[in-house]
């Protein structure tokens, strides 16, 4: 995964200003952000960021490019609109931007944004486009991989991350079908007794009538105890794989590192502790694990350190992110719409629906980037070989040209599945089948111990337009 420029942040970090502000200042800070912005200084300090250079102060970068988030999407001139800064998106502000693109302008051209030139691609129709035609629309790393922001370089650069879903075919094929296997019907049947035994476990052990974290306490819990399990590493160590998830999204992000360059030494250490299994597995006979999978396999056995870094990395990821991010956010949903809440507790039996909707709901992927190959047209627009693009996998699945009633959360949809949050064609999401069930376990498992989760303080948001998460979500359980 490549890097993603100002990923996280400190929350309000991004944001200028707020909303009680005077019109008179709002006015200025209107003209300062969208009309007459800096943008020698700040594109500079972007382009050198893009341009491999990881000393960039992520403070410099972040003041550089701070907006108010809350301003009307209505009011920005459609040329300076970009729903790419992350602001929008730990203020939850970034509904209203996504709304005016696809009535407006479907497919859209950004000039100037903090992650440089590219297109928004918004609806659900042109973001399968996109995702199906591969042979248009490239991953590759060297060609700035699947993230906004991300860093084209080549593969034995000390600071890429080659992995498969940065691949095109046949790499990419041969590399996903080695874990492939993992995730097939059968052998997860036989990994949900484990889950259900754990899920059980860490709501046995949630406080009553007492205000907690439920990302901390259940989404991070669960996940993390999965990964350890697929990996094959000791549970003692889950939270340090839980942390190099985290790394990647908080890279660009100055509360936790001052440039990039300091973030990826906690990835080196992840590449150190993984190396070690790689090896002593390589000598072991193949076990059913990850790790076991990937150093046995012609495709993967003989990994520069840089691609097994980037592999693990995406495993991780995309192991975490998906899971803990639709637990934590089903919970929000349905303290947002009580009366669906209502009708799960009426009707347990939906929640095989419920899920996909909540994945829906919650998209916990906001976008994936690629690059054109070739010049091409889309929603009617020229697409030059080379431009970069944005699938908007979250405004695609609030497209109410495709989705009836998509801005609503209902439990019951028919056709629950119809959605963007996994992508499609060959980089389709591998452990979707896996995300689905130990939602629906853990929602099993919830019904049968507590009448309500309720929601009990404002959550923190991830600022990210990549990963949509949740940082923090204060609940109560009733007694």
């Amino acid at each position: 995964m490549c890097l993603t420029l100002g990923n996280a942040a400190k929350p309000g970090a991004w944001r200028k200003n707020d909303q009680n502000q005077h019109p008179s200042q709002r006015a200025t800070q209107m003209n300062n952000q969208y009309l007459n912005p800096d943008d020698q200084n700040r594109n500079g300090l972007s382009e050198r960021l893009r341009g491999g250079d990881l000393t960039v102060s992520n403070k410099e970068l972040q003041d550089a490019w701070a907006i108010d988030p809350h301003y009307p999407a209505a009011d920005i001139p459609l040329d300076r609109l970009d729903p790419s800064h992350p602001a929008l998106f730990a203020s939850d502000t970034l509904w209203d931007h996504f709304a005016r693109l696809r009535k407006e302008d479907p497919v859209h051209y950004h000039e100037h944004s903090l992650v440089g030139p590219y297109w928004s691609v918004t609806r659900y129709d042109d973001i399968m486009t996109v995702d199906k035609h591969h042979e248009l629309f490239s991953s590759q790393q060297r060609l700035g991989g699947i993230t906004l922001g991300g860093i084209a370089r080549e593969d034995d650069d000390a600071f890429a991350l080659p992995m498969f879903i940065q691949e095109d075919p046949p790499k990419h094929d041969k590399q996903r079908k080695v874990v492939t296997p993992m995730f097939i019907p059968r052998n997860l049947a036989e990994l949900e007794p484990l889950i259900r035994q754990r899920a059980g476990q860490i709501l046995d052990e949630l406080p009553i009538n007492e205000e907690f974290n439920w990302v901390k306490h259940v989404s991070v819990e669960l996940t993390g105890q999965m990964l350890a399990t697929l990996f094959d590493v000791p549970q003692e160590d889950r939270l340090k794989l839980v942390h190099w998830s985290d790394t990647v999204q908080n890279l660009g992000d100055p509360e936790f590192f001052e440039t990039p360059e300091q973030g990826f030494q906690e990835l080196f250490a992840c590449l150190a502790y993984f190396t070690e299994f790689y090896e002593a597995r390589k000598k072991e006979p193949p076990k059913f694990d990850l790790i076991s999978m990937l150093a046995h396999d012609e495709s993967t056995k003989d990994m520069s350190p840089q691609e097994l870094l980037g592999n693990i990395i995406l495993l991780i990821v995309g192991g975490n992110d998906t899971t803990r991010n639709s637990i934590s956010g089903g919970v929000l949903a349905l303290n947002k719409y009580p009366a669906q809440y209502e009708k799960l507790l009426q009707n347990p039996g939906l929640i095989p629906k419920m899920v996909p909707e909540i994945i829906r709901w919650q998209t916990p992927l906001a976008h994936m980037a690629r690059t054109a190959l070739v010049d091409t047209e889309l929603g009617g627009k020229h697409i030059k070989k080379g431009d970069r693009l944005a699938m908007w996998y979250i405004s695609g699945n609030r497209d109410e040209s495709y989705i009836d009633r998509a801005d609503e959360f209902i439990i019951d949809r028919p056709n629950p599945r119809n959605h963007t949050a996994f992508g499609y064609g060959i980089h389709r999401c591998v452990g979707n089948r896996l995300a689905e069930m130990q939602l629906n376990v853990m929602w099993e498992e919830i019904n049968k111990r507590f009448s309500k989760i309720e929601v009990t303080g404002d959550p923190l948001l991830l600022t990210s337009s990549f990963v949509h998460g949740i940082r923090e979500l204060p609940v109560t359980i009733r007694g």
